[in-house]
């Protein structure tokens, strides 16, 4: 009984660009030309490096995360909560809360105000009762317009609440993990809202 050589059978080139049909002179050959091979071990490069650049900013992202102090971290909770605000109230097509007047929304018109302001009630900072779409000419340029939002806040919240916003004087120290938990939230709040209103 003799022993036949097994025959290659032919393969297509892996390359997608070619995909030439070949005959392998080894059973891992994949390409049919040195060109071909030198194109495979490129894109292996390739593929490789920006595997290694992902980890890397995954690594920078982290480093950078422990660096924060509790005042970023609180700047970022803010930043979260009060784009929230402005996300509701677009969506419930209110006007501004202190002038009554329409809001533009199509440039960077609008804050989100807060009633009980965040140096004066810092532990109302997060309450969305304290805060409602404003104009920037009513928050920024006349102190919040006070009277005029007590006025429209009564009207959208009722006066209950507004006396027990009033009335609220409880201390609240909020952690970095607390900060980072309503970051977090409100982002995933805005971005339910945005959902629903496309």
């Amino acid at each position: 009984m003799s022993l036949l050589a097994k025959q290659p059978r032919p393969k297509k080139c892996a390359v997608q660009t070619c995909r030439a049909s070949f005959v392998p002179r080894a059973s891992f050959q994949t390409w049919c030309s040195p060109d071909c091979g030198v194109a495979i071990a490129r894109a292996k490069a390739e593929k490789k490096r920006k595997a290694l650049a992902q980890v890397e900013r995954r690594e920078i992202k982290v480093r950078k995360e422990k660096l924060k102090s509790r005042g970023d971290h609180m700047r970022e909770a803010q930043q979260a909560f009060n784009a929230y605000i402005r996300a509701r109230d677009q969506a419930a097509g209110h006007l501004c809360i202190s002038s009554g007047k329409p809001l533009d929304w199509s440039g960077n018109a609008v804050d989100a105000g807060h009633y009980r302001s965040v140096g004066s009630a810092p532990h109302l900072r997060f309450d969305e009762r304290n805060c409602h779409a404003q104009s920037k000419q009513d928050n920024r340029f006349l102190s919040g317009n006070a009277v005029d939002y007590r006025i429209g806040l009564i009207e959208r919240i009722g006066l209950e609440a507004v006396q027990a916003l009033e009335a609220d004087q409880s201390v609240r120290k909020y952690t970095i993990d607390d900060l980072k938990a309503i970051k977090a939230e409100y982002r995933a709040k805005t971005r339910e809202l945005k959902r629903a209103a496309a």
